[in-house]
């Protein structure tokens, strides 16, 4: 964050022009890369040097993450749609599937975001926000306990896992769709309640 930032007053223009061009810049070349892009090649795109990347993003973790937050439109569209379904455990089918497909927006995304949950260090820029979707998860999981279809020792962390386990399967591309519907299937029978009827 920028000294500007810091105090409360609005960023600069240049300031801000800058960042909006990395992070425009970073997004494309983790689509291309993969999240082990090269931070110089990113720089480089934006037109600005490597120290104003840093001064911005002081990791590649907190790149990332930056990334990560202007792409979470679409999850937040899929949790509004997915509140509004009536059977908790489709609920939480759905969110461990939005989960999957979020997770998948880069190669290597799943390491890092497994890593963040893991470790829950507070300097990692990662660790926030996967803090709250674990936190989410559990919300779900728990409404699909009270409504028996989950088993009482699943956590909303085990589904996060299962989630970031998935996308990283997926993004192997050692699995077709077929295979991956397999494995949900298998990830959602050690979940569930035993004696529910679904």
């Amino acid at each position: 964050m920028s000294v500007e930032g810091r105090q409360g007053r609005k960023p600069r223009a240049d300031v801000q022009r800058n960042r909006a061009a990395l992070l425009e810049a970073a997004q494309r070349h983790f689509l291309r890369d993969g999240v082990g892009a090269s931070l110089e090649g990113v720089a480089k795109e934006a037109g600005v040097g490597p120290g104003t990347l840093y001064r911005h993003f002081p990791t590649r973790e907190a790149l990332l993450a930056a990334v990560l937050q202007t792409r979470s439109a679409e999850l937040v569209a899929r949790r509004a749609g997915i509140a509004r379904l009536d059977d908790a455990s489709e609920r939480l089918r759905q969110w461990l599937r939005a989960l999957e497909d979020y997770f998948s927006a880069f190669s290597g995304l799943p390491e890092p975001l497994m890593t963040a949950a893991r470790e829950q260090n507070p300097d990692n820029p990662l660790t926030l926000p996967c803090d709250d979707l674990i936190a989410t998860t559990e919300e779900y999981a728990r409404a699909a306990q009270r409504a028996g279809h989950v088993r009482p020792s699943v956590k909303g962390y085990d589904l996060y896992l299962a989630a970031v386990w998935l996308a990283w399967t997926k993004g192997t591309g050692a699995h077709d769709e077929e295979a991956l519907d397999r494995l949900r299937a298998l990830i959602e029978v050690g979940y569930r309640e035993q004696n529910d009827p679904e």
